[in-house]
């Protein structure tokens, strides 16, 4: 199955910031909504944000008014811009593209990338 691949994580002091980046395999003419998750050690994976494929986006209550998620389309990805970061936003952060019909032909939901690493120390 095909595999976003995300990147852009790091590790950052409390009320720094990161932008994290999620491209596509394939590529298509079509917005594809992209979907943002986390998860901590311990933790199950968790919703963060998501742009749908009218680039309206969605977050969490956790990343409301710290987070934005948007797209570069020139690179063919979708990035989140992640400030005022805090210690329990450390996790592996994932994304997932969902499916699509576009020119004749159906990309399916992808499988979860590899995920990037965030670290946010107090």
């Amino acid at each position: 199955q095909v595999q976003p691949v995300e990147s852009g994580g790091g590790s950052v002091q409390a009320g720094g910031s990161l932008r994290l980046f999620c491209a596509a395999s394939e590529y298509t003419t079509c917005k594809r909504a992209v979907n943002w998750y986390r998860q901590a050690p311990g933790k199950e994976r968790e919703f963060v944000a998501r742009i749908n494929d009218l680039d309206r986006p969605m977050y969490a209550d956790s990343a409301k008014g710290r987070f934005t998620i948007a797209r570069d389309n020139a690179k063919n990805t979708t990035y989140m811009q992640m400030n005022s970061l805090k210690p329990d936003d450390t996790a592996v952060y994932f994304c997932r593209i969902d499916s699509i019909a576009c020119g004749g032909r159906w990309y399916p939901t992808t499988d979860w990338g590899q995920g990037t690493q965030v670290t946010v120390s107090s």
